[in-house]
């Protein structure tokens, strides 16, 4: 056997197959998870988005969210101006997700896909390739951070474990207790990367009942072991007196701040929507979950806290660091630390799908839209998930703390992205996709340029040029930055927003495409049920005159489905 022939051999037990008769082509554009999702794949219900938000409010950082604004040097807002910062926050978040996530719920296509019409087949790389960045680096971040959790939960069950002598260099920026917990949570997160996304139903569950019941019972036991609640609940406006800020641009960084941690799971909120039942559904779960859990999440964290404060007489906004102090460094009675036990593993676990769910997931999906033959969803997920030991989060959290700065702001680079999406899709193609295009180069509406649409890059540049001189002043710390730059970055979400549709909306207007709200006349991929058929405009496929069967595959008298270029 030459050598060739084995590795021929070898591509094709890698290479991805799908059944053609479910229309899963498989080639350098498509891949079963791709396509878009037919009815008997779309099982996500109100309580799966529910939950999927759910565990972006069940977490340590929405807990210490109502921090950033009250006890920093720079804010000092009030409560009542912290919660109202959170509140608006978690509506526009709401309604950015909703608009986003529109294309998924109507024509059943993710992120990936979704950009190939915007930008151009290979144009749509450039969002692809800056999201799966994040992946792999927040995933990696996320394990480290749940390992302190596990780190908890063993010094719970071993007390010992909090006294375990560091067998690290002093030039490694980890001990070893830190870094075990980060194994321990990284091992026991990887079955769930084998899960599909079809599946999520009973993890959603559980971390809302697990997390969500242990929360409200933590509050509960610090409100009534303090006998009410400490002096951060009543603390009022302490704006520094030398701070050039007032009131309103304060709480004005504070929504950009809180809408940008969230813009990248804004981003791909198709990739998820494709997969509900109805769109009834992803809009009662998503505004439930996003305004409500959130909201009420930030309050209990502020609640627990200022109840702590009076226990303790300190401000512990980490729950490990108060959860810790609540059994004495695992020092404490058997029921302290089966209670600490029973809430940190609630949130390892919530940390957990969190970050397979909106890091790992995501990822797969991401990778797969760039070598759809050979990568899908768990494929992808895996390759995330075991890059965060070449990421070295331990690096990362302990040492560049000016790098983790710059990520979460990275909402600078996605939000003139969101704005691109939206223009494109609900102005511009007046909410008209043509799907067949979406996987072939060959005579593409959607093929530009040699495969970019060079509209989309300007105006992506032009969203986040005026805001990118705050960002680096903000990160850099400089003492007195020119208040332009701040107040620019201060609203970087909202201007890049809104100045790349604008832009990218007026070079279409000079230099407009033709065809843009164009649709297949058949149902092509089996996609719609035939209610949706209707309103979509489209015949189903078994309606369709067939024509002629290429390689196995199935083109109308309407559309040529497979060309010769990507295939």
């Amino acid at each position: 056997m030459t050598l060739k022939h084995r590795l021929g051999v070898v591509d094709q037990k890698v290479r991805l197959h799908g059944d053609d008769e479910k229309h899963e082509q498989t080639d350098a554009w498509s891949n079963r998870d791709l396509i878009p999702l037919p009815p008997e794949r779309r099982t996500w219900g109100w309580f799966n988005f529910f939950g999927f938000w759910a565990i972006a409010s069940l977490n340590l950082a929405n807990w210490q969210t109502p921090s950033t604004f009250l006890v920093t040097e720079a804010t000092g807002l009030s409560v009542p101006q912290a919660i109202l910062i959170i509140v608006v926050s978690s509506i526009l978040i709401a309604l950015f997700s909703t608009t986003i996530a529109w294309v998924g719920l109507k024509w059943h296509i993710g992120f990936t896909v979704q950009n190939r019409y915007s930008w151009g087949m290979r144009g749509s790389f450039i969002p692809l390739l800056q999201r799966i960045l994040l992946n792999f680096i927040w995933n990696a971040v996320q394990c480290w951070n749940g390992g302190r959790l596990v780190a908890v939960c063993l010094t719970a069950i071993w007390p010992s474990y909090a006294r375990m002598p560091n067998t690290f260099s002093p030039s490694f920026p980890a001990t070893t207790d830190q870094f075990v917990g980060f194994v321990v949570f990284w091992f026991l997160s990887t079955p769930f990367l084998w899960l599909r996304p079809e599946k999520f139903k009973i993890p959603f569950l559980v971390v809302c009942i697990w997390c969500g019941v242990g929360m409200l019972a933590w509050m509960i036991w610090a409100v009534v072991t303090a006998k009410g609640v400490g002096p951060l609940w009543n603390a009022g406006q302490t704006i520094p007196s030398g701070s050039p800020w007032g009131t309103s641009w304060l709480i004005m960084a504070g929504i950009n701040q809180t809408i940008g941690g969230l813009a990248a799971g804004i981003t791909n909120g198709s990739d998820f929507s494709r997969y509900a039942r109805s769109r009834r559904h992803y809009i009662h779960g998503t505004i439930a979950s996003c305004v409500i859990t959130n909201v009420v999440v930030s309050l209990v964290g502020l609640v627990t806290t200022a109840s702590g404060q009076k226990i303790y007489g300190e401000i512990y906004w980490n729950p490990p660091d108060l959860l810790m102090r609540m059994m004495d460094n695992g020092n404490g009675s058997s029921r302290s630390r089966a209670g600490v036990f029973f809430l940190a593993a609630g949130f390892a676990f919530t940390a957990m799908f969190e970050n397979i769910c909106g890091n790992a997931v995501s990822g797969g999906i991401d990778l797969a839209g760039l070598f759809p033959r050979y990568i899908n969803i768990r494929r992808g997920a895996i390759i995330t998930f075991v890059a965060a030991w070449i990421v070295q989060p331990w690096q990362l959290i302990n040492r560049a703390t000016t790098f983790i700065a710059v990520l979460s702001s990275f909402s600078v680079f996605l939000a003139p992205i969101i704005g691109i999406m939206s223009c494109d899709y609900f102005l511009l193609r007046k909410r008209r996709v043509r799907l067949s295009h979406l996987y072939r180069t060959e005579d593409s509406s959607y093929y530009f340029t040699k495969g970019f649409n060079w509209r989309a890059i300007p105006s992506w540049l032009c969203g986040w040029a005026p805001t990118i001189g705050g960002l680096v002043v903000t990160v850099r710390g400089d003492v007195d930055p020119p208040r332009s730059l701040v107040q620019l970055y201060n609203m970087a979400f909202l201007i890049g927003f809104f100045i790349s549709a604008v832009v990218f909306y007026i070079l279409n207007l000079i230099f407009p495409v033709p065809d843009m709200d164009q649709i297949d006349p058949t149902d092509l991929y089996g996609t719609f049920t035939e209610r949706e058929a209707r309103r979509a405009g489209v015949s189903p496929l078994d309606d369709a005159p067939m024509q002629v069967a290429t390689h196995g595959r199935r083109s109308t008298e309407h559309v040529v489905i497979y060309g010769e270029k990507g295939v």
